[in-house]
């Protein structure tokens, strides 16, 4: 234990209560903002980082760790971790990479079941007048067996988006860059032209490379439905959210509903703010108790490496 009682790591987010329990038994665990002034003392002496979102782990943060051997993001993606200044100085990145599938599946149900399915709670009695009125009123235009979906980026979420529309009666279309089969289940790949064009549900799920800056471009967008359900639960950078608003605005039939946005939290300046037929949330995918701690437990990659044992999840090559 005395060789562990030297290791610290600098935790600069929110991890679950036992996972940092776990961790502060097995090593100098110190609490401390990205943005508090006692940062930069801190990870002056790090030899681990736990960081969740909103930590920009760059070049200068690096030239100000030494000794630091891990960067461990308590999440999926590592759009915030620069991942060939990391390696280019021998520090491994660790993450979680399936640990809020679920969380993120389930919410995509959910936004889709407020596209479609209008309702509310009653807050008092009703005559019979009223309550014949509200029903006939209260009508969903669409049902889900009716409508093509489809996944843009077939990784874990958006694979387990395409089981579940299947399994609710959906037809499903989806394509991916990397993924070279035709078909995933009963998915059915098509070029991503023919993806825009053919559902009346988009769900984005492409991963955070660079390269996938307006993947969902002006042209992409254009060849949309009328009356298309747009739903992006990835990354806010991976759509041109200026062409998306203009669209929007002139075919108020189709609806947007966005999770992730560029920047995070929106300014008053955010092109869609004030577009009728979109609507923002503020990156809750994610946010269930179980997701979160499951994030959390990127501590025990991060002891290992720092004891010098192999991590279960390192990041993937194609992050870089």
């Amino acid at each position: 234990m005395a060789a562990r009682a030297r290791i610290r790591v600098v935790q600069t987010e929110h991890l679950a209560a036992a996972a940092a329990a776990w961790l502060g038994e097995r090593c100098e665990l110190v609490v401390c903002a990205h943005d508090d002034p006692r940062f930069r003392e801190a990870i002056a002496e790090a030899d681990g980082l736990v960081v969740r979102t909103y930590t920009i782990v760059g070049g200068a943060l690096l030239d100000a760790s030494p000794r630091l051997r891990v960067v461990g993001r308590a999440g999926v993606g590592l759009d915030n971790i620069d991942l060939a200044a990391c390696r280019a100085r021998g520090i491994a990145v660790v993450h979680t990479p399936d640990a809020n599938t679920q969380a993120v599946v389930e919410y995509v149900v959910c936004l889709l079941g407020d596209a479609l399915r209008p309702r509310f709670a009653l807050e008092r009695a009703l005559s019979p007048a009223e309550w014949n009125r509200l029903r006939a009123e209260t009508v969903g235009t669409r049902q889900m067996d009716e409508l093509t979906l489809g996944v843009l980026g077939l990784g874990r979420v958006g694979r387990r988006v395409a089981e579940v529309a299947a399994a609710i009666g959906m037809r499903v279309l989806f394509n991916d860059l990397i993924d070279p089969k035709p078909a995933r289940g009963s998915a059915i790949r098509v070029p991503v032209e023919a993806l825009f064009a053919e559902s009346d549900v988009l769900s984005i799920h492409i991963d955070g490379r660079a390269s996938n800056a307006k993947f969902v471009n002006a042209t992409l967008i254009d060849g949309m439905k009328r009356d298309v359900v747009f739903i992006n639960t990835s990354r806010g950078f991976v759509v041109d959210t200026t062409a998306l608003a203009a669209w929007l605005r002139a075919h108020p039939r189709a609806l947007a509903m966005l999770d992730v946005h560029d920047p995070e939290p929106i300014g008053p300046d955010d092109v869609m703010l004030g577009v009728s037929n979109a609507r923002l949330y503020p990156h809750l995918a994610s946010r269930t108790e179980r997701a979160m701690e499951n994030m959390s437990w990127v501590v025990e990659d991060v002891l290992a490496v720092l004891e010098g044992r192999a991590p279960r999840f390192p990041a993937p090559d194609h992050a870089a």
